[in-house]
């Protein structure tokens, strides 16, 4: 039996050195309890947005800090799962967690993108960023920073291998789940970055993103940030490491 478990401050940042988040390859107790609302609650959405597509990603059903250390299981569900936890996840027994790489320019600006149109999230600024999901796990454990290149080179077309990566990972736990991000520094402009973004993104057929958005300053908050941002921002502008 699993026990449900989730200890870990909320509405601050968190200083992170190790990372033990593993898949557990049994499902879900939300998905199981859930199967017939998961199906119909799946219909309506690809009504709504066709374009929607019911992949594999991972939902926790526990995470705790300890000695900055972030502890964890997770189990693969698929995305119709995901979506019904998000408009039941209060007291659900799930949690999500995702990562975000902080793209930091060589004059210190950072590179956000906004999310197209046709996604769950159309408009929505944040870090380019995607769900855990299985192939992001070595030896059953999460690697994060394997999930953070693939997803900004998925939606950006920017390769982050090379960069200069922030000494330790951080972490933000809100109600609406819990972001582990880290900084990416690399010496090209916020400029020169996003003009390789936007030549990325219009020889895509279906690209995930609108665009990329550059943040200039603790005060710069673009339309449609998501609310998990705005610490994240004043975090690297405030020079609070």
């Amino acid at each position: 039996m699993i026990v449900l478990s989730f200890d870990l401050p909320r509405n601050v940042i968190l200083p992170v050195d190790a990372i033990d988040v593993r898949l557990d390859p049994g499902p879900h107790p939300f998905a199981v309890s859930n199967a017939e609302a998961i199906a119909e609650n799946w219909r309506q959405e690809i009504t709504a947005n066709p374009a929607l597509f019911d992949g594999t990603v991972v939902l926790l059903s526990e995470l705790a800090y300890r000695d900055n250390r972030l502890a964890g299981r997770c189990h693969a569900v698929k995305y119709s799962t995901f979506l019904l936890w998000r408009k039941r996840r209060e007291n659900s027994g799930a949690e999500h967690a995702y990562a975000h790489a902080v793209l930091v320019a060589g004059d210190n600006a950072l590179v956000a993108i906004r999310m197209g149109r046709h996604t769950v999230n159309a408009g929505r600024v944040y870090f380019a960023a995607g769900s855990f999901e299985p192939i992001d796990f070595r030896d059953g454990m999460v690697d994060v920073d394997f999930n953070m290149i693939r997803e900004v080179g998925e939606e950006t077309g920017l390769d982050l291998s090379t960069a200069e990566r922030g000494h330790r990972y951080h972490a933000l736990s809100t109600a609406s789940g819990t972001v582990i991000f880290r900084q990416y520094r690399v010496t090209e402009t916020a400029d020169e970055l996003a003009r390789r973004v936007r030549a990325f993104v219009a020889a895509e057929a279906e690209p995930e993103i609108e665009g990329p958005v550059i943040i200039r300053g603790a005060g710069d908050l673009p339309d449609g940030l998501m609310p998990h941002m705005k610490p994240l921002i004043e975090w690297h502008f405030g020079g609070d490491r």
